[in-house]
């Protein structure tokens, strides 16, 4: 007799399994930079298989920086010595301690991308434990997943609320939190600010990758799937602007304590340069000194100028960052000049983990489920089996990802795989549920499931806005693509201590080729091959004459 499919054993664990899903670092790293810029199948495997090589990378660096915040002080405070322990390293003084942890103590990042190198063994290690900790997670099916969901759900929540209460603490935290609640008017004119948002609600619901539509194949046929997706949603979104509150709270008191330390440094140049009584300078009269300063003595003014800063408040706010860049250089900033910095550390790291796991159930889950419901497949290996094999070769090809220029081959595939095949991924759902199977169809078969008539809401949007919102989006990516010009990526210049602007080479372009097409091409050679399989069936049952 044929195995009867594992059900989640409450609903609440299926909820809990989605917003572990679609509250993921994005929620954390990506609309905060928004709203610092703007003031906001059978493809579905290949996109989700894409995402899982990766996404996992960023899980093993939260491990690694997990695993240093136990150390006094953080390495990443202060910079080491040089090999003549005479000074301190060149590159980590041109940068600065945070820059040399990530770039050269974390990846060893290579000058670019033809650079290769070897695998980095402490990154490999990380890897493979990240990938571990995700294969127990999923060995049960949902018997042990449905356990796991409550921890990544819930917990980031309990460490956003500290973080909260430590980060309104803060000194500065108000000049944060004021950019972010000032809107920024003139940015309602422009079109990318709209598509931006889009994308972001797009993408953090995790919509078109299949995990969400494998969680809800474990529920029972009545479960009312119209609550739930309004629970997800106003979840997702709330979280998102929860944690802006908490990272724009930090974020204020970083820039807020850059500014006033390149204040103090400009008073004692122009202290020692002049010699001004100590004290006789302050933050409050340093323009009107510097104004004195410049017209009684013009000639040393003129001198000591090009050693001055330019500081400003605003320009600390307006330093937009997103990706690993916020998580772990900006934060990292904020984090060495917290008291009881390692405390801290180790809470925002250990978040990140339950983030990034919980994303990673619903991306391996998105794999899993079609592979394990496949005849085929599941008559010759258990299931214990495919999902060894899944983290096996998703380790694997990860470790790419630990190379010195692994870095930049995350950046490919953050930005290549998973943006324009997923917009056509759901459009061709939406078209084949609204059009080809027929929206009155699938309207009578939720009224079948849930007892309710389908809102007019529900219907409009999938009708109508959702298509051409989705159409326009797609339009936007091309266009953007191809006005660009030559695909370009930012490398890590250790002599100038900055990202400098290179072009991709040939066989990069070609790597993103592939990822898009591996994916969009699977929706009509599929399509092609059901056409021809039902044809020939046609065929040999056609009567004879």
């Amino acid at each position: 007799m044929e195995k009867a499919r594992p059900l989640w054993a409450n609903p609440l664990q299926f909820v809990f399994a989605c917003i572990s899903y679609a509250v993921g670092l994005g929620n954390v790293w990506r609309f905060p930079y928004l709203c610092q810029m703007y003031g906001g199948g059978l493809a579905s495997v290949v996109v989700s298989f894409f995402l899982s090589t990766y996404y996992n990378i960023i899980n093993a660096w939260a491990f690694w920086y997990l695993f240093h915040s136990f150390q006094d002080p953080l390495p990443w405070s202060v910079c080491p010595l040089n090999g003549n322990r005479t000074g301190y390293n060149e590159e980590c003084e041109t940068a600065s301690s945070t820059q040399y942890f990530w770039y050269r103590k974390t990846l060893n990042i290579a000058p670019s991308i033809q650079d290769s190198g070897g695998v980095q063994w402490e990154q490999a290690l990380c890897l493979i434990l990240a990938w571990l900790v995700v294969y127990l997670c999923i060995l049960r099916g949902t018997e042990s997943t449905g356990k796991v969901v409550y921890f990544t759900a819930l917990l980031p929540y309990c460490v956003l609320v500290i973080y909260l209460v430590r980060g309104l603490t803060l000194h500065g935290a108000t000049n944060g939190l004021a950019y972010m609640f000032t809107p920024k008017l003139e940015q309602l004119a422009n079109p990318k600010a709209w598509i931006n948002a889009a994308t972001q609600i797009f993408f953090s619901l995790g919509l078109g990758f299949g995990s969400l539509i494998a969680f809800a194949s474990y529920n029972q046929p009545s479960t009312n799937c119209q609550k739930h997706a309004i629970i997800v949603s106003l979840v997702n979104s709330s979280t998102s602007i929860f944690a802006s509150i908490v990272t724009f709270s930090i974020y204020g008191f970083k820039a807020t304590f850059n500014y006033e330390s390149c204040l103090n440094k400009v008073i004692l140049l122009l202290t020692n340069s002049f010699d001004l009584e100590d004290g006789f300078l302050t933050a409050s009269n340093l323009e009107q000194v510097k104004g004195y300063l410049a017209s009684a003595f013009p000639s040393r003014y003129s001198e000591v100028l090009p050693q001055m800063k330019n500081c400003s408040l605003e320009s600390e706010l307006a330093t937009a960052v997103q990706g690993t860049g916020l998580s772990f250089i900006v934060y990292t900033e904020a984090i060495k000049n917290m008291a009881a910095s390692q405390l801290w550390s180790v809470l925002y790291f250990f978040m990140l983990l339950m983030l990034g796991i919980g994303s990673m159930l619903g991306n391996t889950a998105a794999i899993l489920t079609p592979l394990t419901d496949s005849k085929l497949i599941s008559s010759h290996l258990p299931k214990e089996a495919i999902s060894g094999l899944v983290c096996l070769v998703n380790c694997a090809i990860g470790l790419v990802f630990t190379t010195e220029a692994g870095n930049y081959w995350f950046d490919i595939f953050n930005d290549y795989a998973a943006t324009l095949p997923l917009l056509l991924i759901v459009l061709v759902e939406i078209i084949a549920v609204c059009y080809v199977f027929g929206l009155r169809r699938f309207e009578s078969d939720l009224k079948a499931m849930t007892g309710r008539t389908l809102n007019w809401y529900w219907k409009a949007m999938w009708a109508g806005v959702s298509p051409l919102l989705i159409i326009s989006l797609f339009v936007f990516y091309l266009s953007d693509y191809i006005l660009t010009g030559t695909l370009q990526y930012q490398a890590w210049d250790a002599s100038q201590g900055q990202l400098v602007t290179k072009d991709y080479p040939l066989y990069a372009l070609a790597v993103i080729g592939l990822l898009v097409a591996a994916s969009t091409m699977c929706i009509p050679l599929v399509a092609l091959g059901t056409f021809i399989v039902r044809c020939l069936k046609r065929g040999d049952t056609a009567p004879m004459a």
